[in-house]
């Protein structure tokens, strides 16, 4: 796993956004960046599960988070800047944002993809990312040390058979996050980073590998070290990286930039 150890007051102060929040790694992440002193805020579809995940961090005695359901294969592009517009009023700034949420699609040749899945997958996994941080990026950039990160994907740095759209749209992303790095480099703290999280136990992983064995499977918070460090001050100056969760690398490993 990757090598950092947190302190709790990691994130103290900072206000984050959580895509996807209501379940797996995005569940995990937001009550990782919570124990650790942020104020989250969990954004999904499921207003279920975000409820169950706000009562989890209020109950362990973390920051009061924050819900806002949001549908990413539906949403408008008012829809965002809504979102955007209600965070400056509640919060007047924004120091992260993890762009969890995604969806498999099929796992099945080109030749057999449905089309409509495919759309679907390219709007959640893809168009409905840059929707989101084009809106936040004002936001961002008014904190002292912003960080945006996006889970990504091993078949989105190498392709693999039969995982079409999920694996095209990972692709896409993180040429998205590597453009938008080499944009914002030097205009200011704001940074941007993909994590590959590698197997991990959660309900995609199982519907991807049904005959897989789940307990040998990293666990969503066994990953969390990554996903602190990246949006967290020691962080300051890693962008443009795409980095594996459950690899072997450190801090200083990262550090350079680009």
């Amino acid at each position: 796993m990757f090598n950092y150890q947190a302190p709790t007051s990691l994130l103290k102060d900072r206000v984050i956004l959580v895509t996807g929040a209501g379940d797996g790694i995005g569940r995990a992440a937001a009550k990782c960046y919570a124990s650790h002193g942020a104020t989250v805020v969990l954004a999904g579809r499921t207003v279920k599960k975000l409820e169950q995940v706000y009562d989890e961090i209020e109950a362990s005695g973390a920051p009061q988070p924050a819900i806002i359901p949001i549908n990413l294969e539906g949403a408008a592009a008012h829809e965002y800047e809504t979102l955007a517009a209600t965070l400056e009023q509640e919060f007047g700034r924004l120091d992260g944002l993890l762009n969890n949420a995604g969806v498999l699609g099929q796992r099945t040749p080109i030749e057999n993809y449905d089309p409509c899945i495919w759309n679907q997958v390219m709007q959640v996994n893809l168009n409905a990312q840059f929707y989101l941080t084009q809106a936040l990026l004002p936001l961002l950039q008014q904190s002292d040390d912003g960080s945006i990160v996006f889970t990504s994907s091993g078949v989105g740095r190498k392709g693999r058979a039969f995982w079409g759209a999920y694996a095209v749209s990972k692709f896409a992303l993180e040429g998205f996050a590597q453009v938008l790095a080499d944009e914002l480099e030097g205009l200011g703290t704001l940074r941007v980073n993909c994590i590959n999280p590698g197997a991990t136990r959660t309900s995609m992983r199982a519907f991807a590998y049904p005959a897989e064995n789940p307990a040998a499977l990293a666990t969503p918070e066994s990953i969390m070290p990554l996903y602190l460090y990246l949006m967290g001050p020691d962080a300051k100056g890693v962008t443009g990286h795409s980095i594996d969760a459950q690899g072997n690398g450190s801090p200083a490993s990262l550090q350079g930039g680009q």
